[in-house]
């Protein structure tokens, strides 16, 4: 092998090494979900991204075609999770997330809401469905086909999850993949 080459091959390697740190550091330390306060004044004051505040609401079609507003489960605790089919984390996060709901669901008064970044995908509708196929989900799937609640959750990283109280509004938000005993965790702290 050239020098450029082995070159590349270190960098790939310290990077890989830096998300697995990242990620495996997220998962450790699961911080407290600040109590919500509901003290603004107006709507305007209380909407956003921060713990305590509601976050936008959305309507999209899922992928068995029903529609999905996010406050529709208002009075439910939620997890709300941006995903795609080719992000990594994402793929290993599922199995834990479809084990979690099928064990939680009714004892948590939980919901997965697991919004797809359709624009993002690159086998487009049918490799959505070979992966929801493929990890037997069972939660709404809604399609975000044109980024737009992509870009207004301003969602960077996947995958991305925002955990929300029973009242809409925002408990934590977590940007890693998560196991089911860290997901139990961040839904048990949720009123």
């Amino acid at each position: 092998m050239n020098k450029k080459t082995v070159g590349i091959l270190i960098t790939a390697l310290i990077i890989g090494a830096m998300v697995v740190l990242t990620v495996k550091s997220n998962l450790e330390k699961a911080e407290p979900i600040p109590q919500s306060t509901g003290t603004g004044d107006s709507l305007a004051e209380t909407t956003g991204f921060k713990p305590g505040n509601i976050p936008p609401d959305f309507e999209l079609t899922t992928l068995s075609g029903d529609v999905v507003k996010l406050s529709d489960y208002k009075g439910k605790k939620v997890i709300l999770n941006f995903w795609a089919s080719w992000c990594g984390p994402c793929k290993a996060e599922m199995p834990h997330m479809e084990n979690y709901y099928k064990k939680n669901k009714e004892s948590d008064n939980v919901e997965i809401v697991a919004v797809n970044l359709t624009k993002q995908e690159r086998k487009g509708m049918d490799g959505i469905e070979k992966f929801v196929d493929a990890f037997g989900l069972n939660f709404p799937i809604p399609l975000d086909e044109d980024g737009r609640v992509m870009d207004a959750y301003a969602v960077i990283g996947i995958p991305t999850s925002y955990f929300i109280n029973t009242d809409g509004t925002i408990g934590q938000k977590v940007v890693a993949a998560m196991d089911e005993k860290t997901l139990k965790e961040y839904v048990d702290k949720l009123n």
